[in-house]
């Protein structure tokens, strides 16, 4: 059987095919494979990659558009290559992780300063632990706003609205007013705006809230009869709820009214206006008549509405209410205690064997409303029996500091502690004295007393001018005498005293500073008034007595005053001189004063930040 004839096929010579491995120093570096990534293709000059029209967009290069074009044309490239792909790809991804990462470092940064914010407002102005937080940021939203160091204009129709709010909110038994008994609806106030209950006009009685509870209600409605008076003279349009000073309102009572400042809202039409607020009246009398309140915060409320009355004209009015204040104090004296002090004229007597704080205060103010109604004779003597009543009080007792050892606290105990302090809210502050007690003469109590030696002078000095006789008047024109000096002396005590128990009180007495300042403030203004009025009396006594001796006349009482003149020659422009040194030095130490307080408010977060 024969085999099937083979086609011809080409044999492979073997000495043409190495018996090695190839070299790839030796391929050639022009054939490279398409679906290889390499720079190399976009600035290559020539590929083997097909050029179609439709895949990429044709440009003149900066060869083309020169006088000499180059010996090779630039081919434009693919701009999207799959590497820019992935580099776009990763800047996206990284934008978006850098944009959440910072608005959320930037959310808890804004949670971080709110809730700081509030921590600091907290120990600032502490709230009853009872309220629930929408009452008590009401009632910090509200100090804030009233205070001057935080803010710069005092927004009273927002801070009487934050009241009346936070008023409505304790007395509704639904929220913070638990225990207490409704009130009828004709006898609520509502707020415009809120759904809550309005607030009462009559005295609740509290006397089964806790002693936190009651005195945070109390303050709520010291500072929204303050609101109150502030507002007594506005009126609020019920169209676009502002509140605008009565004197700007157009309608039939005000035929004439002012011009409203530039910038500011179109002037209210009368039709539209209601009562911007409550009057104080409201207030002041709820905390008289309610119960469960100690004597000291209603003297508080009498004090207070007592003085308003007095701005408004009503001193008859305001009157009674002082004498409702010293009924109040002498109310709470302990059980025996009597004939302390005249009910006609209010002079406390100098056998008294029990005088409270709250006496004090009552018969205090009663002289300043009469000395303010120019009814001296009737001040003068009160004043000077509750300067001789304080004095007669019983010094602070000093005891003998018993030596205890103390170990000196570990590094971290120390921070430890640190960090409990600012973690952990302190306490809410313990009730303040009723003033029911008897006071002790501390420097504080040294401070009143010189207060009212001030107070004295003033009278003295201002009632001296009744003394001088018509026809005196005529001819020596209000010439020196014996009581204005007397003033003057009284004033000058005051200023010393002040002075001195300032410089040496503790730096932690916030008040008893302030009442010092303020006693120091007043003497060192009435010294120099009063020096220079005696300096004026001088020279118009010495004016007279030329004119008279031109005149050749001779009065019989000029002998006298002619001596007592030539003995105070020169004695008040030394006294002036002497006077605004002196005035120099207390200057001074009132704003060393005023600088503490700043650099003291300055310590909180909103101090830091004004």
């Amino acid at each position: 059987m024969m085999l099937p004839p083979r086609l011809s096929i080409a044999r492979i010579i073997l000495n043409r095919r190495p018996l090695r491995p190839p070299n790839p120093k030796t391929r050639v570096a022009g054939l490279r494979l398409f679906t290889q990534n390499s720079q190399l293709l976009l600035v290559s000059k020539t590929t083997p990659r097909p050029e179609l029209p439709y895949l990429y967009v044709s440009s003149p290069s900066r060869f083309q558009q020169s006088s000499f074009p180059p010996p090779h044309q630039s081919r434009p490239s693919r701009y999207l290559t799959t590497d820019r792909k992935e580099y776009i790809k990763s800047e996206a991804k990284l934008t978006i992780k850098y944009i959440l990462v910072g608005n959320g470092l930037l959310f808890l940064g804004v949670v971080l300063f709110w809730l700081v914010s509030i921590e600091f407002t907290e120990r600032t102005y502490p709230t009853p632990n009872e309220w629930t937080d929408r009452s008590r940021n009401i009632y910090r939203t509200a100090h804030l706003i009233e205070d001057p160091e935080t803010s710069e204009i005092i927004d009273w129709p927002q801070i009487g609205n934050n009241y009346w709010v936070l008023l409505s909110r304790l007395e509704d038994p639904s929220l913070d007013g638990k225990g207490l008994p409704k009130s009828p609806d004709e006898d609520r106030v509502y707020v415009v705006g809120i759904d809550a209950l309005g607030f009462s006009r009559k005295g609740l009685n509290v006397s089964s809230k806790s002693e936190e509870w009651r005195r945070g209600y109390h303050v709520a409605l010291m500072k929204a009869a303050r609101a109150a008076e502030h507002l007594d003279e506005c009126v609020r349009d019920t169209t676009r709820n502002i509140t605008f000073p009565k004197v700007h309102m157009i309608g039939p009572s005000n035929p004439r009214p002012k011009p409203v400042p530039s910038g500011s809202y179109a002037a209210p039409l009368e039709e539209n206006c209601v009562p911007a607020s409550e009057t104080p009246q409201t207030f002041y009398t709820k905390i008289l008549t309610s119960i469960g309140f100690t004597s000291g915060q209603r003297l508080d409320a009498a004090l207070a509405y007592a003085d308003w009355l007095d701005f408004e004209g009503l001193h008859d009015t305001a009157e009674e209410m002082y004498d409702w204040g010293l009924d109040i104090a002498m109310g709470a004296l302990p059980i025996g205690v009597n004939n302390i002090v005249e009910t006609q004229t209010g002079i406390i007597n100098s056998n008294a064997i029990y005088v409270s704080n709250n006496l004090l205060r009552a018969t205090t103010a009663l002289a300043v409303h009469h000395a303010q109604t120019k009814n001296l004779s009737a001040a003068l003597p009160i004043f000077l029996s509750v300067l001789r009543a304080r004095k007669q009080l019983s010094l602070p007792l000093v005891v003998d500091p018993v030596p205890v050892p103390t170990q000196e606290a570990s590094q971290w105990e120390t921070i430890k502690s640190t960090i409990k302090s600012i973690v952990v809210s302190p306490p809410y502050p313990p009730p303040p004295p009723t003033g029911d007690e008897a006071p002790i003469r501390t420097s504080k109590a040294v401070c009143e007393e010189a207060a009212i030696m001030a107070h004295i002078g003033e009278i003295l000095f201002a009632s001296a001018n009744d003394d001088v006789k018509p026809l005196m008047k005529a001819t020596k024109s209000r010439a020196t005498s014996q009581k204005q000096q007397s003033g003057l002396s009284w004033t000058k005590d005051a200023v010393d005293i002040s002075e001195a128990t300032l410089s040496t009180m503790a730096q932690d007495d916030v008040e008893g500073r302030q009442t010092c300042t303020e006693c120091l403030e007043t003497g060192i203004n009435n010294w120099p008034k009063m020096v220079r009025r005696m300096l004026k009396d001088q020279q118009e006594f010495v004016k007279m007595k030329e004119e008279n001796v031109g005149k050749g006349r001779r009065w019989f009482w000029e002998g006298k005053i002619t001596k007592e003149a030539e003995k105070d020659e020169g004695r008040w422009e030394r006294e002036l001189q002497l006077v605004e040194e002196r005035m120099t030095s207390v200057q001074r130490l009132l704003e060393r004063e005023e600088n503490a307080r700043k650099f003291k408010g300055s310590g909180s977060i909103f101090g830091f930040f004004r």
